[in-house]
């Protein structure tokens, strides 16, 4: 462990910026100023539009689970190699789209493993959800009798982690939506596709037939990425994309993939193997979230939202045993090496890298 110096905070970078940095609970975002995104723009030929906003997105080692960030005994205050392998994982797969002639995305340049230059896009205010199997929250809820899932009815008789028969597509709100009649204004609440066409503007589509396009552009890239984890014998879960728009050369709005897809953050990934032989071995987050549950002295404070206020204070007093943390880790670091299909080197002082890189060939630090 004392080879890894874990990148754990991420919002207090030299970098030069238009207004206050963005801090979400794994990456912050650094708006650039105008005058150095246009200049970037220039220098380093980025296909956008002049004019684009350019913000530098670094994502840090912390580990999120259950709404809460997560530390480990001795300091350890994140999963080494985490940060790069979600981003070496996510470009990877983005690459994959582009040559599957599937929608674009809002990354321009990689400066560095644990940083990317990303575009401004206009979110639109949906999680889009692909599930293959039952599992998770989906079964807890069908084993309780519920059939129907954001618009969606099931048929009686499935079983824990059965693969269904097509990908079904359960989105739930990005951020709290205000002022709907039919929608709970709560952030990642389920919702059914009549909500999002009922109420384009709220949810930041431009058309009807965008939102057809997002399911269209969620499934295929879904399919493309379930096909390749097939040749690793890997299975993909289920997965979240998030979508948003931006102006293509010519000025017309176009629906791109934002943030991050495929990762193990973001998705389930099944051992192939284990699975066929009625195990579920986790090779992604779900992983980390079993171990906190086995490992903490009270699970309930995990799982029940009631006892939130319980929960924030555990996750600021616990810490997990190093090995536990060294063993998500290799989760980590061991899946994102398969994906690249090379190993993932991990940088051993991300901080003082992405500073000198940033300051000597992006000039983005006095």
């Amino acid at each position: 462990m004392s080879n890894y110096k874990v990148l754990d905070v991420n919002d207090d970078l030299p970098i030069r910026t238009q207004g206050p940095v963005h801090s979400g609970k794994v990456r912050s975002v650094y708006w650039l100023t105008e005058q150095d995104s246009a200049r970037l723009i220039a220098e380093k030929g980025y296909a956008v539009p002049q004019g684009t906003e350019l913000a530098i997105m670094v994502i840090s080692d912390r580990i999120s689970a259950f709404d809460c960030i997560w530390q480990g005994e001795q300091g350890l205050n994140g999963i080494p190699g985490k940060g790069i392998a979600l981003n070496a994982v996510a470009a990877h797969w983005f690459k994959q789209f582009d040559a599957a002639g599937l929608a674009g995305n809002h990354i321009v340049d990689i400066p560095h493993p644990y940083v990317w230059i990303v575009r401004k896009a206009k979110t639109v205010k949906v999680e889009a959800i692909a599930r293959q199997y039952i599992t998770g929250s989906m079964w807890r809820d069908y084993a309780k009798g519920i059939r129907s899932f954001c618009g969606i009815d099931l048929p009686e008789g499935l079983t824990a982690n059965q693969k269904l028969d097509e990908v079904l597509i359960t989105p739930s709100t990005k951020g709290i939506i205000e002022g709907l009649d039919d929608v709970p204004a709560v952030d990642d609440v389920n919702i059914t596709r009549k909500n999002i066409t009922d109420n384009l503007d709220a949810f930041n589509f431009s058309s009807a037939a965008d939102v057809a396009k997002y399911e269209h552009l969620l499934v295929q890239g879904f399919n493309v990425i379930s096909a390749e984890l097939a040749k690793l014998d890997q299975i993909f879960v289920d997965t979240k994309f998030e979508f948003g728009y931006v102006e293509d050369m010519q000025g017309n709005e176009q629906l791109i993939y934002i943030d991050e897809v495929g990762t193990p953050d973001s998705s389930r990934i099944w051992d192939g193997p284990a699975y066929r032989d009625g195990k579920i071995i986790e090779n992604s987050k779900e992983g980390f979230r079993q171990l906190l549950i086995n490992n903490v002295p009270d699970s309930d404070v995990l799982l029940n939202k009631e006892r939130m206020a319980e929960r924030e204070q555990l996750a600021q007093d616990y810490k997990l045993p190093v090995e536990v943390m060294m063993q998500v880790s290799d989760t980590y670091v061991g899946i994102a090496s398969k994906i690249i299909g090379e190993p993932l080197q991990i940088p051993t002082d991300p901080r003082s890298e992405i500073i000198a890189v940033l300051k000597e060939q992006y000039q983005l630090i006095d």
